[in-house]
């Protein structure tokens, strides 16, 4: 299937990391979507029923940076991931890319990311 719905750049701040500094001080986080789901129903009927709330989605995207603080941004990835395939049955896959632009590491770049693609 070549349907998706990408949800781009949804902002959160959260507490996400090794060190004590992130954990007291948090930071920014970025979260990308790219979800696969059977979109013919929907592009036919115009029925909020035939597709996902991006509403819901980027709700439980922005509660999972800000709550439960992780020390890796792969498990954040990973939590989310789960979550959407628990919560939203009509999503076949989801590629969830978490990005850290303000990790601490001591070259100068413009972001750090993790992407992972759970399927169901």
């Amino acid at each position: 299937m070549s349907d998706q719905i990408l949800l781009v750049g949804i902002h959160g701040f959260g507490y996400h990391g090794l060190f004590e500094h992130e954990r007291t001080n948090g930071q920014d986080f970025y979260i990308d979507l790219a979800l696969e789901v059977d979109l013919r129903a929907a592009s036919m009927s115009d029925s909020i029923e035939d597709t996902v709330s991006y509403a819901e989605i980027t709700d439980l995207v922005v509660i999972e940076i800000t709550t439960n603080p992780v020390s890796l941004i792969e498990k954040l990835a990973g939590r989310i991931a789960e979550r959407i395939l628990n919560s939203f049955t009509k999503v076949n896959s989801v590629t969830v890319t978490v990005h850290k632009p303000q990790a601490p590491v001591l070259a100068s770049l413009k972001d750090i990311a993790v992407q992972l693609t759970r399927t169901r």
